[in-house]
């Protein structure tokens, strides 16, 4: 992070003036050692930190302008950053909202920000232009469910211009009878004709659509207390609305639950494009943008998973790779990005959560556990 020489005085008058600005923030994380040379990368990839000292960034959304917004969870948090002088490297950060409920979703639309926190929705209007004081923001829906299990959300605009909003499973595994759970909702962008548009989905953190067919393309984490290798976590495609996903009679579409899924059958539930790592916890995805990356993977999912916290062997931590063919079917799942997580040790120093596209085609990673995000570069 830049330095800037300035007074106390100076400091003061800001911390006045603006209290939600924080500027130059410490070099280092105060969670972990960062340690780019462990990460491990494909052949002319190339690492660095974009913003440090984001302190559980989580949840990414990108401006025209280039501001990034970014999200937290146990923080109460909402940040926005700006690259100034075009470096890759962010100059100013500011703090926009605090002592929020979980605002781990962050959506921004024709020049407003939308924030999800447990139990509601938020809207900052016009926020580029008052990045400074932002003031109060707008309560656009406030009817969700204020479960925090699950709770955090993740939040975009779709193709519709609507707004998608998920609701997770109130518990580990149980059937809930609130039709709200184990969903996934829409809503128009001032709060209005909500709807559920998909079922069955235990936990999503991140979704996106397809740049040409327009359709969702998400993440699901897998039930806990299976065991070290099942159920395995998913990734899922919703062709059309109302669909079903299998939660919580079925899980990564072939086994049925031990209690809940009893007179049921997987063949009556959408079954997932891939099986991913079982606990491994898949969030934030994207379609890769070949701006700057090889256009053979024009095609090609990226995926943070944040990793397992109740496995007896930790697994995820990790950006994964999946190719999709013409179909919308899975070629492959392999390893994209690595070394957050230390296989000898069993420890980790960072955890992905989320990714965003910079407008020349590198990619951003925001780290909840290293308090940072990266930015992922191809240079050939």
């Amino acid at each position: 992070m830049k330095r800037i020489k300035i007074t106390a005085a100076v400091i003061l008058a800001v911390m006045t003036l603006y209290s939600c600005q924080s500027v130059n923030p410490p070099t280092e994380s105060e969670n972990s050692v960062i340690s780019l040379d462990k990460i491990s990368l494909p052949e002319g990839y190339e690492i660095s930190i974009y913003a440090d000292h984001v302190v559980n960034a989580r949840s990414m959304s990108l401006s025209p302008s280039g501001t990034l917004y970014v999200g937290t969870r146990s923080e109460g948090k909402v940040y926005a950053i700006q690259d100034l002088d075009q470096d890759y490297v962010a100059d100013t950060i500011y703090t926009i909202l605090s002592d929020a409920n979980m605002p781990n979703g962050v959506a921004y639309k024709d020049g407003d920000l939308y924030i999800a926190e447990v139990d509601r929705i938020l809207k900052f209007e016009d926020i580029e232009n008052k990045l400074g004081d932002p003031g109060e923001p707008i309560v656009i829906y406030d009817e969700y469910p204020g479960i925090k299990h699950h709770g955090w959300k993740y939040i975009a605009f779709g193709p519709d211009d609507k707004l998608y909003v998920p609701v997770g499973a109130p518990c580990n595994i149980c059937d809930s009878k609130e039709d709200i759970f184990n969903s996934i909702t829409r809503l128009d962008k001032d709060g209005s004709n909500f709807e559920i548009i998909q079922r069955g989905v235990r936990n999503t953190v991140g979704f996106t659509w397809h740049p040409e067919t327009d359709e969702l393309w998400f993440t699901d984490n897998g039930r806990d207390n299976l065991g070290d290798d099942k159920p395995s976590c998913e990734l899922n495609k919703a062709a059309s609305d109302g669909m079903h996903f299998g939660y919580p009679y079925c899980h990564q579409g072939d086994l049925l639950d031990p209690e809940f899924g009893k007179n049921k059958d997987c063949a009556d539930y959408q079954a997932p494009v891939e099986k991913l790592n079982p606990h491994s916890a898949p969030l934030g995805l994207e379609f890769v943008k070949p701006v700057m990356f090889p256009s053979d993977l024009s095609n090609t999912m990226l995926i943070a998973e944040h990793g397992s916290w109740n496995r007896s062997k930790k697994i995820g931590y990790r950006l994964s790779q999946i190719s999709i063919d013409e179909k919308g079917q899975s070629k492959g799942y392999e390893n994209f990005a690595s070394g957050w997580l230390d296989e000898e040790t069993d420890d980790a120093w960072g955890r992905p959560v989320d990714l965003e596209w910079l407008e020349d085609g590198s990619l951003l990673v925001s780290d909840d556990f290293a308090d940072v995000i990266y930015r992922i570069v191809y240079k050939g």
